[in-house]
């Protein structure tokens, strides 16, 4: 059998990596994302894969604005379809429609990721580090914003234009610890009653009998989507919903350099979000731009904040053909490899294969050569015979996540974050969203909705109320940054 060409066990030490106190020089924020990222396939494979890649950016930027969204991933467009969603189906009206911006830095949407909710890995870690009710939260927030995504694309009609696939996801387990803690975690899970419906266990011989892989491991449901196509979907379903009560527009090639708090003579306050461009006025300021938040909140910078951390993606053509491959998407490694098949038009076609590594860097522009060897390597070291080692791959790509010390997103009011400080006046009315560890497709668009839930309640001065789904450590007054 090939050998693995991935370091094994890299959990422990990579956690330690993002906990590690700063040297004597200390971390310096993020830059703004680079101006010639690689090509990914999401985006470049097909001169239609993103019809919104220019939207807004030669149309003239509105002077003020009630909101603005600082990035036009899922996050950002996530924000903005609830709030309309929100104000369409909210009993209060307002005296003027809540005018929403959404700027982007470079073209629409840079997102990847499958649509996977985590059934019960880390439970063990989690219930000792957070209690059993928060633990529990973690996976309700997930299966909450899954099933949500996947009930708005089946209502619509949008699953044929998504690519939408109900294959469950596989996780091989290679190495006996990892057998060991996924079994302590399942039975800990059960023993807290956690919902484990639809999770199967594999054994080696049945996996090597149904896919080839001499690994044990387990199912869980889960989904594969085209993540651009779905962003995409969103903001046009939200445009085209604005209704009495709202505007939206989308500028992007349009990056945030700065965003300053200005005070009137009656002490009312707005923001000044300045852009490449020209200047808004804005009353309220999101941000979802997940690992390059420090660059506009650069008291993130750190492992007390949010760390760029770069995937490297491929996308490689099968030997054989989906009849021996099968849908499920797949992980390995703890997390730090993970792969899906696309979807085949014929039943002749090789399918493509979408494989990511992680990596810590935050330039997208290039790929790093080691990594890439080891991407090529795997698949035929996991699943002889049906990748062939000497294959070049079709496309090969980087792009940049937002990692935690904690793993989880920094959600909700900026200000909240700097309590003991004299700064956090500053930040009132702004608004995070952030810093997902590599696992935003199935939390950022849930972690919007309670962005936008806040917004609203402070508009119409109401108390917000949390959702039950909703992790506590998320909130950013459990997550000062000194």
């Amino acid at each position: 059998m090939p050998v693995n060409p991935q370091i094994l066990g890299k959990l422990e030490h990579s956690q330690k990596v993002l906990e590690m106190p700063p040297s004597e020089h200390p971390t310096p924020p993020a830059k703004l994302p680079s101006r010639n990222p690689t090509h990914s396939f999401w985006i470049d494979s097909s001169p239609d894969a993103n019809p919104l890649a220019g939207e807004g950016s030669q149309d003239p930027l509105p002077s003020e604005a009630d909101v603005c969204i600082i990035g036009a991933g899922i996050t950002g467009v996530g924000v903005a379809y609830h709030l309309i969603e929100l104000l369409n189906n909210a009993s209060l009206s307002l005296e003027h429609p809540l005018k929403i911006v959404v700027l982007e830095a470079r073209d629409f949407c840079q997102n990847g990721g499958h649509l996977m909710p985590a059934a019960f890995l880390e439970f063990a870690q989690r219930q000792a580090s957070f209690g059993t009710v928060e633990t529990i939260k973690s996976y309700e927030l997930e299966q909450h914003t899954a099933s949500l995504l996947v009930n708005i694309i089946e209502e619509n009609g949008w699953a044929n234009d998504l690519d939408l696939v109900e294959g469950g996801h596989i996780n091989l387990l290679f190495t006996d610890e990892e057998v060991k803690e996924a079994h302590q975690d399942f039975d800990m899970a059960r023993q807290a009653q956690l919902n484990l419906d639809g999770v199967e266990w594999l054994t080696k011989e049945k996996v090597e009998e149904e896919y080839g892989a001499p690994y044990t491991g387990f199912r869980e449901p889960g989904h594969n989507v085209w993540p651009l196509k779905l962003v995409t979907k969103l903001y046009q379903h939200a445009r085209a919903h604005v209704g009495k009560y709202a505007s939206l527009s989308l500028h992007t090639r349009t990056p945030v350099t700065a965003v300053t708090l200005e005070t009137a003579p009656n002490n009312s306050s707005t923001y000044t979000v300045v852009t490449n461009r020209s200047s808004i006025s804005c009353s309220r300021v999101v941000h979802a731009t997940n690992a390059y938040a420090s660059y506009l909140l650069p008291f993130l910078a750190g492992p007390s904040g949010i760390i760029p951390t770069r995937g490297q993606v491929m996308a490689t053509r099968a030997s054989v053909g989906t009849d021996q491959i099968k849908t499920p998407s797949w992980s390995g490694n703890e997390g730090f490899a993970y792969w899906f098949p696309r979807p085949v038009q014929y039943d002749t076609e090789k399918p493509l294969i979408i494989i990511s590594y992680e990596l810590y860097v935050d330039d997208d522009s290039e790929m790093h050569p080691v990594v890439g060897k080891a991407l090529r390597e795997f698949l035929p070291s996991v699943f002889e015979g049906k990748y062939d080692p000497d294959s070049e791959p079709e496309m090969e790509w980087t792009g940049i996540m937002g990692y935690t010390k904690m793993g989880d997103p920094f959600v909700g009011p900026v200000a909240d974050l700097l309590v003991t400080s004299p700064d956090g006046d500053l930040y009132k009315k702004q608004y995070i969203a952030a810093g997902y560890a590599g696992h935003g497709m199935p939390r950022a668009f849930g972690c919007a909705e309670v962005i936008a839930q806040m917004i609203l309640a402070e508009i119409f001065d109401q108390e917000w109320k949390e959702p039950d789904w909703l992790p506590q450590r998320y909130l950013t007054w459990n997550r000062r940054v000194e």
